[in-house]
C-alpha cells in the first residue's frame, strides 16, 4: 500500500474495534482488566473515567473512543484524534500500597508497555522520551498522560495509527501508517482483527504484566526491584542525550541527560550539577544546538 495514495475518509475505509471480541480476549485471559469498553465519540476518555472514579468505580476499567473531541495532553495541550484513525484509550488504576513519591512511574510504566506492543505488532523501534512520549524515528507516535484522583490513577494512552502525513496534528509527529505502512494496512478479515485491535490487546496485556510487577512486590512501587526502571533505560532516546527541559514557570534547564532517578525523575548534568526534574517538556537537542557547539 502507497501511503501517498488517494484514499478516502478514515471512517470509510477502517472498521470500528469489536467492544465483544475484545472482552473474550480479557474472559479467556483473566487478569487487571475487568471491561473493555468502545464508544464512538467522547469529550475526553480521561475526564469519564476520572468521573467515575470519583464516584468509587473499582480499578481495571478501560474505555476507548473511535473518536475524541476534547482529550487533555500534557501542560493543557488539546489532543483530538480523527474517527478511528488513532488508538486512545484510559484506564483507571487504584495502586494500594504505592508511596506518593513513587507514582511517576506509571507514565513511564505505560510507555514501556506501549513501546513493547508497537515492537510485538508492527515492528516498529519504538523508544522512550521522558516523560511521556513514545518515539518512532525520533517522531511522536504516542502519547501518555496520567491524571490523578484521591488514590485512583487514570492513565491516557494515545497511539497515532492510519493518519497521512498531511493529518498529523504537527510535523514532529508520526502514524503507524507511516512508520510500519506494511503492518498497519493489513486489513482485518480472515486473519483476525485490525492492527488497532491488536495494538490494544498487546498493550494491554504488557501494562497489566508490568503494573503487576511494579505493583506485586514487597516495597510496591520499587521500579528497580522488579526491573521495570532497568527496561526503561534500555528503550530510553532521551538518557544520554543533550536536553533543554522547559519547566512549569517558564524556566528552562539545559544539560546533559544522565538517568532517571528511583521515584522517576529525570537527572540533568548542568553546569551548576545535578539537578532532578519531575515534570517538564523536554527537548532533544541536534548536536549543532548544543552549548559545547556554539
Amino acid at each position: 500500500m502507497k501511503t501517498n495514495d488517494p484514499l478516502p475518509a478514515h471512517g470509510e475505509r477502517w472498521p470500528p474495534l469489536d467492544a465483544a471480541r475484545l472482552n473474550g480476549a480479557l474472559t479467556s485471559a483473566p487478569g487487571l482488566w475487568r471491561e473493555v469498553r468502545v464508544v464512538e465519540e467522547t469529550g475526553s476518555t480521561n475526564a469519564d473515567l476520572l468521573a467515575e472514579a470519583r464516584s468509587g468505580a473499582r480499578d481495571g476499567v478501560v474505555l476507548v473512543a473511535e473518536a475524541q473531541t476534547a482529550g487533555r495532553g500534557r501542560l493543557g495541550r488539546r489532543w483530538v484524534s480523527p474517527p478511528r484513525g488513532t488508538l486512545t484509550f484510559s484506564v483507571l488504576l487504584r495502586p494500594a500500597g504505592v508511596p506518593a513519591g513513587l507514582l511517576g512511574w506509571l507514565p513511564l510504566l505505560a510507555g514501556v508497555a506501549t513501546a513493547s506492543a508497537l515492537v510485538e505488532t508492527a515492528g516498529v523501534d519504538a523508544r522512550l522520551k521522558w516523560p511521556n512520549d513514545v518515539l518512532a524515528g525520533g517522531a511522536k507516535l504516542a502519547g501518555i498522560l496520567a491524571e490523578r484522583w484521591g488514590e485512583a490513577i487514570v492513565l491516557g494512552i494515545g497511539i497515532n495509527v492510519f493518519q497521512r502525513r498531511g493529518e498529523l496534528p504537527v510535523p514532529t509527529a508520526t502514524s503507524l501508517l507511516l512508520a510500519a505502512p506494511d503492518a498497519a494496512s493489513r486489513p482485518a478479515g480472515a486473519d483476525g482483527p485490525d492492527v488497532r485491535e491488536r495494538l490494544l490487546a498487546v498493550v494491554l496485556d504488557e501494562l497489566a504484566r508490568w503494573y503487576r510487577a511494579w505493583l506485586d512486590q514487597p516495597r510496591p512501587g520499587d521500579a528497580d526491584a522488579c526491573g521495570l526502571r532497568a527496561e526503561y533505560l534500555r528503550r530510553s532516546d532521551t538518557v544520554g542525550a543533550e536536553v533543554t527541559v522547559m519547566l512549569p514557570g517558564g524556566q528552562n534547564l539545559t544539560g546533559t541527560a544522565t538517568g532517571v532517578d528511583p521515584a522517576g525523575r529525570l537527572e540533568v548534568r548542568t553546569p551548576a550539577g545535578l539537578v532532578q526534574v519531575s515534570a517538564g517538556d523536554v527537548v532533544h537537542l541536534r548536536p549543532a544546538d548544543t552549548p559545547a557547539a556554539r
